[in-house]
């Protein structure tokens, strides 16, 4: 049975439309500043899901002590990357953009005793607050914080022929997000889960006008995903605490199927 509505004559979104969007043709409320109800939903969440405790409390305060950007995940996107860790039962997590180590305690906090956390960083004090948090959360055995610009780490990591990563999580700069996710392929087996956290951003992903490098390298990426045979991806669209935004979410095949036409 089919109904039809006014939804079945939309134009489909095609990869030429995507690139030629603007949000000035767009109606839009200001998706900066997070709405009261996400807020009120976000710490309903945290206390029902994912409550914090001492380690996340002190690590977001070493953050605030030590002036750095308010960008760490929030509590409830904590905890969903603890939970897509443990469902794939990951043993080997990298992450690309460390700050304080708010992110790198719930991924490392998802590992078995035996597992390793790899967590890349580019400023050295940044660095050495986020080996502190995870030494004060009891985490510094199963973790290590690199010092550098992240595309000369991934760099050396696939010189040094590691073992590959069940899981890479990418929360760096955007306009470099093609050269991560390349590199991430690169250290990846099949089956690892890779995710790009602000892969929204706040809905200018798909205005082709903005100008804005880490927009353009945001889409970029999306642009290397949608046709890269090895990669199967989703995203969502996220309100919360941290305003509006979005992951990527994606999986290393062997060839990914083809799709049917019509």
């Amino acid at each position: 049975m089919r109904l039809d509505s006014a939804d079945d004559c939309a134009e489909p979104m095609t990869h030429d439309r995507v690139r030629s969007l603007s949000l000035s043709s767009l109606p839009m409320q200001d998706p900066k500043e997070p709405e009261p109800l996400w807020l009120e939903v976000d710490r309903a969440l945290e206390d029902w899901l994912g409550p914090d405790d001492a380690a996340l409390r002190s690590a977001t305060a070493s953050a605030n002590r030590a002036g750095m950007p308010a960008i760490a995940v929030a509590p409830a996107q904590g905890r969903m990357l603890q939970v897509l860790a443990r469902a794939i039962g990951a043993r080997r997590i990298l992450e690309i953009g460390t700050l304080a180590g708010y992110s790198a305690i719930w991924l490392a906090r998802a590992l078995p005793a035996d597992g390793r956390l790899v967590t890349l960083e580019i400023d050295p004090e940044r660095a050495l607050v986020a080996r502190e948090n995870l030494a004060r959360a009891g985490l510094s055995e199963r973790s290590e914080v690199v010092v550098g610009p992240a595309a000369d780490s991934l760099d050396a990591l696939i010189r040094a022929k590691i073992a590959p990563f069940d899981m890479i999580f990418i929360d760096a700069d955007k306009r470099n997000c093609p050269v991560y996710i390349r590199h991430a392929l690169a250290i990846a087996r099949t089956g690892s889960l890779i995710v790009v956290d602000n892969a929204i951003s706040r809905g200018r992903l798909i205005d082709s006008s903005t100008g804005d490098p880490h927009v353009d390298g945001l889409r970029a990426m999306m642009d290397f995903v949608s046709h890269h045979p090895r990669l199967e991806a989703a995203a969502v669209q996220t309100v919360g605490a941290k305003g509006y935004d979005g992951f990527l979410i994606a999986t290393v095949v062997d060839e990914r199927l083809p799709t049917i036409a019509g």
